[in-house]
């Protein structure tokens, strides 16, 4: 029996990081089981950066 995950970052969002780091084309193709895991990886690390650039911003 497999389990579904529930996503975390929002599909606008992995649809933004994916135009950004040039694989959408790919995801429009195949769907998100169609990136290679260097490109998911590259996706979270792009969106921890936003994440932690929008939380300096926010203390200052």
């Amino acid at each position: 029996m497999s389990r579904r995950r529930r996503s975390v970052m929002s599909e606008q969002l992995k649809v933004e990081l994916a135009k950004d780091l040039g694989f959408y084309d790919t995801v429009q193709q195949e769907g998100w089981g169609g990136i290679k895991a260097k490109d998911a990886g590259n996706m979270v690390k792009r969106a921890i950066q936003m994440a932690e650039q929008a939380a300096s911003r926010q203390q200052r």
